[in-house]
């Protein structure tokens, strides 16, 4: 017996591509999203990246791509033949504050909330549907507060939606739990290149890591950007250098 068996996508490699090539200098291509293939190029002097993804319809994918586009992000849509062009800000997003409604993405929800306070400037507000306000974010808000970022859950359950006054992700050390959630790690390795000092953030997992894979995931496509990530002691301890994009 023989035969192929075609598998679902995955929407946590797609957004994560999704940001990345928002934040990085240049222009992607992103190709069927939702496929875990992925191929890079360099050519003409101009940074230029080519990712191969399945097609694939997803809530949490719809909900970064608006999210991306009002922030000031361009992207070219060619979903007749499944592509999507992203025009990358070079690690500012060209809005001064912005409300993003970001459903129940989880994969949205958690990086981009690291994301606008690296690359906002201004006031910015996260929220979702009902069971988002039911999802916890509060790690991650702590996380980003330690390196001087002013963000608050404003409810006050440690949920959204979350307040962000940006102004940009000062260099420092930072203690991040990781037992609730990989996604808070993620999240500050997403925006850690985009810290204003070339020492860049040092991130410490106080706790036990879960979901490994997933933050695996993450660093091997930063460092398909170029990102440089430093293993200090494995995925518990890294250090991101600033100024990249």
């Amino acid at each position: 017996m023989s035969g192929v068996v075609k598998l679902p996508g995955s929407k946590s490699l797609s957004n994560r591509i999704l940001l990345l090539a928002a934040l990085a200098e240049g222009t992607t291509l992103v190709k069927n999203l939702l496929w875990s293939n992925h191929k890079q190029r360099e050519h003409g002097g101009a940074r230029s990246h080519v990712f191969e993804q399945q097609q694939q319809d997803s809530d949490d994918i719809r909900y970064m791509v608006g999210a991306l586009k009002a922030l000031g992000v361009t992207l070219e849509e060619r979903w007749e033949v499944g592509e999507m062009v992203v025009h990358g800000c070079g690690g500012r997003f060209p809005v001064e504050g912005a409300e993003l409604f970001l459903g129940n993405a989880g994969t949205a929800m958690r990086p981009l909330t690291a994301a606008v306070a690296a690359a906002g400037r201004g006031a910015f507000v996260l929220d979702g549907v009902a069971r988002m306000r039911e999802r916890p974010i509060a790690d991650l808000v702590d996380g980003l507060v330690q390196l001087g970022v002013d963000a608050e859950c404003t409810l006050g359950t440690g949920c959204p939606p979350v307040a962000v006054n940006a102004a940009g992700l000062p260099p420092g050390k930072v203690q991040l739990s990781g037992s609730v959630s990989s996604q808070y790690l993620t999240a500050l390795l997403m925006a850690a290149p985009l810290s204003t000092g070339e020492d860049g953030i040092e991130i410490v997992i106080k706790d036990e890591l879960v979901s490994q894979p997933y933050v695996d995931m993450t660093v091997k496509l930063m460092q398909k950007f170029g990102v440089e990530v430093q293993l200090l002691d494995g995925l518990t301890h890294m250090r991101i250098p600033g100024r990249q994009t």
